[in-house]
Order: structure tokens, then sequence, then C-alpha cells
């Protein structure tokens, strides 16, 4: 296990707000759906996932999940617990092969 490379450089972007909880996109509504029921977490309260992702950026441990000419893709896999729920999330990165910093480029609950 390694941690994720500039964790503290970590760039969430618009995936949050266009995707993962986005209730109207084709295939972010199911993650959307998932954070609110398991987490309460909507567009609404993003923040409390936006501060969740920044923290697990540099703090967590991660594992390479593939190397290409695009870059490095990480996975970081955290016990998330808010005053609605608690379940394990996996959080999605990729640093570039042109950058040294980690962008967002997925997340959703998981059941295992």
């Amino acid at each position: 296990m390694i941690k994720l490379p500039n964790g503290n450089q970590a760039q969430l972007g618009d995936k949050l707000d266009r995707y993962v909880l986005n209730s109207q996109h084709p295939k972010g509504k199911d993650k959307a759906t998932l954070f609110k029921n398991r987490l309460g977490i909507t567009l609404e309260n993003k923040k409390i996932l936006e501060d969740t992702l920044l923290e697990v950026a540099i703090n967590h441990e991660a594992t390479i999940y593939k190397q290409d000419n695009y870059g490095t893709q990480y996975d970081i896999k955290f016990l998330m617990t808010t005053e609605v729920g608690k379940s394990l999330v996996i959080s999605c990165w990729i640093i570039r092969a042109d950058e040294d910093f980690p962008r967002l480029t997925n997340t959703y609950p998981v059941t295992k």
C-alpha cells in the first residue's frame, strides 16, 4: 500500500456536481441515489463529501489500479460516517502523464 502522490494537491473538479451527485445524470444518478440513501449526501450538502475526499487523498492508503499512456490511476477505499449512516466508499484518482497531482475521476459507495 502507498499514499496517493501529492495528495495535498488533489483536485475534485466538477465531477461531484456534473456526475456523482447528479440525480439527473444517465449514469451518475445511481451513485447519487446511493450517496443520498446511505449517507444523506446530495448536491445541497456536497461539502461533507468534498472535505472527506480531500482528507482521504492526503491520509489514506491507495492502491494502483492501472498504469497506461494517460497516467496512473489509484483507488482509495475508506469508511465514511455521517449523521444518516455509514458506508464503505471508493474514490478513484488519476495522475495524468503530464501532471504531478491527482484528479478525482469517480467515487461511490460500495458494499465490500
